[in-house]
């Protein structure tokens, strides 16, 4: 008798909308099991009805990725009721789209509060696990404001920028241990804070630089998300910032005023 293969358990923050949501349904999908935390109960709610068809691969847990405390418990109790954590995705975060001039010291410390110090949290308790049990791989989600200088993204942009050099740092420092981390940086995706967020003229400014000139999906997000957790195709990849943006970090000059 051959012996079966490990579980694969991910934990996914912001696990219950928009590119969080997608990637947990393509990690089940693949065989995976999920525990998925929000802090939005209306949220998790719905996610749990969207995920039905997978009942008993995944759990939802409503947490804030800023409570320290809650995302130890969640990680020693993923660890104990589910198995060994091979896969972490932080996608929870928020956004605003404001000029630098109207922003306010508040709102940059919630957005870096929740975007930055929140990914920290839960990838260090949940690297500290991976170290423990022999290793895993660790997803990040930045975006293209944290590569390129977007207007009105004086808060936001900055927070992903952080996010983009503590990947490489943690990447750097967690290669010992068997650790894999890794980001996608999406462009515009059409998520529940998008949709909050960006007004017409808005979308007009993103599809004229976006090369594939539409605003992705949140699964388009969730597969490479996807590909990058899993050691069976992505064993020698770590410290890399994957673009996943229809070709808007690439495009300077291009020809598509020309018809």
């Amino acid at each position: 008798m051959t012996a079966s293969p490990e579980v694969r358990v991910a934990i996914v923050t912001g696990g219950a909308s928009g590119i969080g949501l997608a990637t947990a349904g393509i990690l089940l999908e693949q065989g995976w099991q999920v525990v998925g935390t929000d802090r939005d109960a209306d949220a998790l709610a719905a996610a749990e009805t969207a995920l039905a068809g997978h009942a008993g691969r995944f759990r939802m847990v409503q947490g804030d990725v800023t409570d320290e405390a809650a995302m130890a418990r969640l990680v020693e109790e993923t660890e104990r009721d589910v198995g060994p954590i091979r896969g972490l995705v932080t996608s929870a975060g928020i956004g605003r789209d404001v000029p630098f001039l109207d922003t306010t010291a508040d709102m940059f410390r919630t957005i870096h509060e929740i975007n930055v110090v929140g990914t920290f949290i839960i990838a260090r308790a949940a690297a500290a696990a991976m170290r423990a049990s022999g290793g895993g791989a660790i997803v990040t989600i930045a975006s293209v404001s944290g590569l390129t200088g977007n207007i009105g993204r004086a808060a936001y942009g900055s927070s992903k920028g952080a996010i983009v050099n503590l990947t490489r740092i943690m990447a750097v420092e967690l290669a010992r241990f068997g650790i894999r981390v890794n980001s996608v940086a999406p462009g515009p995706i059409e998520t529940p804070m998008v949709a909050e967020v960006h007004t017409s003229a808005i979308r007009d400014q993103w599809n004229d630089k976006v090369l594939l000139e539409r605003y992705g999906t949140p699964a388009e997000i969730g597969e490479a998300v996807a590909f990058l957790v899993d050691a069976r195709r992505s064993s020698y990849i770590t410290g890399q910032i994957l673009a996943v943006d229809g070709g808007f970090v690439a495009c300077g000059l291009n020809d598509k005023s020309r018809g």
